[in-house]
């Protein structure tokens, strides 16, 4: 369960839009290991909306407007620090991640600030294949912030994590959408974060999800991403919280071209 020893009250929080199809299923899973569940409806306009208005062994807030990936997380950050939880678990409400690991999780969160799952670390029997391009930018992506930011991650993009709170503390998170956690990424790396990777398994139910507009193209989503992450870094040198190396301690203010 959430609650650890009676000393720490956890949160679990679910990004969700339009999931009317998994939303009752997966929350029915969730609250088996969570004793405390935020969903941060997006602004949901198929029904979803009105599931989650009938339970009542979750707590909602819901965007009146879609407003992206990134600013529902920006939302359960702000509930969990709002409420005084000593963390959180994020997971998707698409079948993708399994509620049962939340306890494992939070476990591992007693030595690290933030607890990243991993869907490359481990092959797990029934593993589906990931879509070729979804895994070509994730580990494009994935080595340019271990070069650029000293780290050793294998999968940036999973979104079943846990962080304490005091890192949530550290963000100052401005990016809406899918790009948010590579803002994540820089900004844990310049506060010095522990981070630990946890396996989990590689489940994709919707091949066919939408990045939104432009972005569904690859090569212009590898694009935004670099320029998200070259963004993040230049404005933390600006302001003089320098981005350093973790490994060698070197600044990497500059373009990684430079």
């Amino acid at each position: 369960m959430t609650r650890r020893t009676g000393t720490e009250t956890w949160l679990a929080a679910l990004p969700v839009y339009n999931e009317v199809d998994f939303v009752d299923g997966i929350l029915d899973q969730v609250v088996q290991y969570a004793d405390h569940v935020l969903v941060v409806d997006d602004g949901s306009t198929d029904g979803t909306s009105e599931r989650l208005a009938k339970r009542s062994d979750v707590s909602v807030i819901r965007h009146e407007q879609n407003r992206g990936y990134g600013a529902a997380l920006k939302t359960a950050f702000e509930y969990t620090l709002d409420q005084g939880y000593d963390g959180v678990v994020t997971l998707d409400c698409d079948g993708q991640h399994q509620p049962k690991r939340i306890p494992a999780f939070i476990d591992s969160a007693q030595s690290a600030d933030i607890v990243s799952g991993s869907r490359y670390l481990h092959h797990f029997d029934g593993d589906d294949a990931p879509p070729e391009e979804r895994m070509f930018i994730n580990r494009r992506i994935t080595a340019d912030l271990n070069r650029r930011l000293g780290l050793k991650l294998t999968d940036s993009f999973c979104g079943f994590k846990a962080y304490r709170s005091e890192a949530l503390r550290q963000f100052e998170i401005t990016d809406t959408g899918y790009a948010m956690p590579l803002q994540l990424w820089v900004q844990a790396a310049e506060a010095g974060l522990r981070i630990v990777e946890m396996a989990v398994p590689l489940i994709y139910l919707d091949l066919e999800r939408s990045f939104g507009g432009a972005l569904d193209h690859a090569e212009t989503r590898l694009a935004h991403y670099n320029a998200v992450i070259d963004t993040e870094i230049a404005r933390l040198c600006a302001s003089g919280r320098h981005v350093t190396h973790a490994s060698s301690g070197d600044l990497v203010c500059s373009h990684p071209t430079d």
